[in-house]
């Protein structure tokens, strides 16, 4: 089987005289797989109840004849305008109350029987079309979902909300246990009674918000199951996917996961941000791990620049071949792009593709053919194969959401210190899976917690269980602070952690400043200047600062390894170790600065069992099945010395 190549194909928007040249053109690129029909829907069915397919057949048929296979969108991302001018009420309306107009896509509220109804019309005349096509490869289900309606809030989805709520508590007393409407005079006496958090005078009662969060990527789940269920009685044995967008904040992809064939993921890193590389790299070890190392396909990439940000650079000479050798070698299959032919009119026609404005006399096309080239040369040694990972990282949707929240301590931008950690670890050699905390951890010899916030208990026991049985235990900050209900571990918080760790929580002692949800494109940890906390140990080389963040904690049988040196805090342990049964478990109270968590991680890692190399910034040292990948990513030349790889 070879590396899929090629990308986003839109037919419709040029003259059926281009088609033939596109199909010559995907045979000189290498290209073997085309993303067709994604935003097809009014062309489809250009009036309710009638189709026209006679166009995708010469389309399906022509890039067959080309050697090239096709993955087939089910077009339901962009209702055609006929539809929300009948059912303006599927329409979907912001926390504010502003209904969003159609004009742009993704036009619809996910919970809108109207707009489901359609949808499945339309999956299940495609499907019934081309179920036996021979140029289907696999099903595409919609796009993107939530990019850009994560959440609505009309009448729509009230209604739905409340059956969520009244089947997931069954009576109105829980739901107001759970969510502790005694504050605030909240109590509610029947379901009917609830909203969803629509803008309101001052802080929303935190339980309700994230079950609204956990609602609403269910029910854009649930948009995709519906149509699934279609493909799967009409088109068996096709393999399914959609496309995830990496770290999506509004969607739960651990839930998602097990309803795809294959991880699909669209990633555009900026090629103007030092940090990129780093976070594309965290971003493609999320998609390989979300199907427990499965290889995954990364469905969307730009040649060169976008076209929505403020500044929209170009992808040097040979980025746009690392970035993608970067996705194979942490288990990708699959190099696609967005898109095939530059659009010439509509919203999108200044970002870049593969046929680029200027045509085939392009730097942009000429890479685009040399690396087809290789990746067909490479697709023996690597379609298939795993990365193996000796280190672990829990990642956790119900902790992104809460501890976001607004009425806390201060803010801790969850995904920044994910990527700190992640960073240091990619700097050290060291390929990191990540994991739910109720996953089988028992094959990794570290396991990092970073800011855990809320957990359950029989995740906390997961993890005791862990450390107990012979694993080395890293926790940071901020874990266990919340149960699932996001209720407060009273006495210390921790839970079951605090004999995991030997210690509890006494205080918070936050900096006197925040720093913003890392956005891939401006605010890192080692960027941010807010105040930091000074701490000392040998474990972290000496004397270090802490970024934005403090505790104070009471240690019980954990071993102090650092300690805090700011006025207030003297004294106060940073860094502890607890041996537990058979194994270890360290708390970090701050996160570090680069150089200290690099300290503390090389004794960490060499505890348990984990080979380090040192990687230069802009470098890449990955193992794939037999291959190692040595990336450079800068614009300097440099020598690499054979070690029998």
């Amino acid at each position: 089987m070879p590396i899929w190549y090629g990308g986003d194909y839109n037919p419709e928007q040029w003259p059926e005289e281009v088609w033939q040249e596109d199909v010559q053109l995907m045979q000189r690129a290498g290209v073997n797989l085309a993303t067709v029909g994604v935003f097809s829907w009014a062309k489809l069915e250009p009036r309710p109840g009638e189709y026209d397919f006679e166009w995708l057949d010469r389309v399906l048929d022509g890039l067959h004849a080309g050697g090239v296979r096709v993955d087939l969108a089910t077009a339901t991302a962009s209702p055609p305008p006929w539809l929300s001018k009948l059912h303006p009420e599927m329409l979907p309306v912001t926390q504010d109350g502003t209904t969003l107009w159609p004009g742009g896509r993704q036009h619809y509220c996910p919970s809108s029987p109207v707009y489901r109804e359609h949808a499945a019309r339309l999956v299940t005349a495609l499907a019934e079309r081309y179920a036996q096509h021979p140029a289907l490869e696999l099903w595409h289900v919609n796009n993107e979902y939530g990019c850009h309606v994560p959440r609505c809030y009309c009448d729509v989805s009230a209604e739905a909300f409340r059956r969520w709520l009244e089947e997931k508590y069954g009576t109105v007393e829980e739901l107001n246990r759970a969510w502790g409407t005694a504050f605030w005079s909240q109590r509610y006496d029947s379901f009917d009674e609830i909203l969803p958090p629509r803008s309101a005078p001052t802080f929303q009662n935190p339980t309700q918000v994230i079950d609204f969060d956990r609602f609403s990527s269910g029910e854009l789940l649930e948009c995709y199951r519906s149509e699934v269920a279609i493909l799967r009685r009409v088109s068996p044995g096709v393999p399914i996917t959609t496309n995830f967008m990496g770290f999506f904040k509004p969607v739960d992809y651990w839930a998602w996961a097990p309803e795809v064939d294959v991880i699909a993921d669209d990633s555009y890193p900026d090629p103007a941000d030092p940090d990129a590389i780093e976070f594309a790299a965290m971003s493609r070890d999320l998609m390989r791990s979300l199907r427990g190392g499965q290889p995954w396909i990364l469905m969307e990439q730009a040649p060169s620049a976008v076209n929505w940000r403020q500044r929209n650079k170009p992808k040097a000479a040979g980025q746009m071949r690392a970035w993608s050798y970067q996705a194979v070698a942490r288990g990708a299959d699959g190099i696609l792009y967005f898109q095939w032919r530059q659009s010439a009119a509509g919203a999108e026609k200044f970002h870049s593709g593969m046929v680029p404005h200027g045509g085939t006399d392009t730097r942009v096309w000429r890479e685009i053919e040399a690396l087809g080239g290789e990746l067909k040369e490479l697709s023996d040694e690597v379609v298939g194969t795993r990365v193996p990972a000796r280190v672990a990282m829990v990642f956790d949707w119900d902790s992104w959401w809460a501890i976001e929240q607004p009425a806390s301590p201060t803010a801790v931008p969850y995904l920044s210190g994910v990527f700190a950690w992640h960073r240091s670890l990619q700097a050290l050699g060291v390929v990191v899976d990540f994991v739910q905390p109720q996953s089988d951890l028992s094959a990794y010899g570290l396991v990092l917690v970073p800011s855990l916030f809320v957990a359950t208990d029989a995740q906390l026991e997961s993890l005791h269980e862990y450390a107990s049985s012979g694993g080395r235990l890293l926790v940071t900050h901020q874990t266990a602070i919340l149960d699932e209900d996001l209720h407060v571990r009273l006495g210390g918080y921790l839970g079951r952690l605090q004999e995991t760790l030997g210690l509890w929580i006494e205080e918070f002692s936050p900096s006197a400043g925040a720093i913003g949800p890392y956005a891939g494109a401006d605010v890192t940890p080692e960027a941010a200047t807010v105040p930091n906390v000074p701490f000392e140990g040998d474990i972290v080389g000496g004397r270090a600062e802490g970024l934005h963040w403090a505790e104070v904690v009471r240690p019980r049988e954990a071993a102090v390894l650092a300690r805090f040196a700011e006025p207030g805090l003297e004294g106060s342990p940073a860094v502890t170790r607890n041996e537990t049964g058979s194994g270890a478990a360290w708390y970090v109270a701050t996160l570090p600065e680069p150089a200290a968590r690099a300290a503390l991680l090389r004794t960490v890692l060499e505890e348990a069992g984990v080979e380090t190399e040192e990687v230069p910034k802009g470098q890449e040292r990955v193992r794939r099945g037999a291959l190692t990948f040595r990336i450079d990513h800068g614009d300097q030349s440099v020598t690499i010395d054979r070690d029998g790889d």
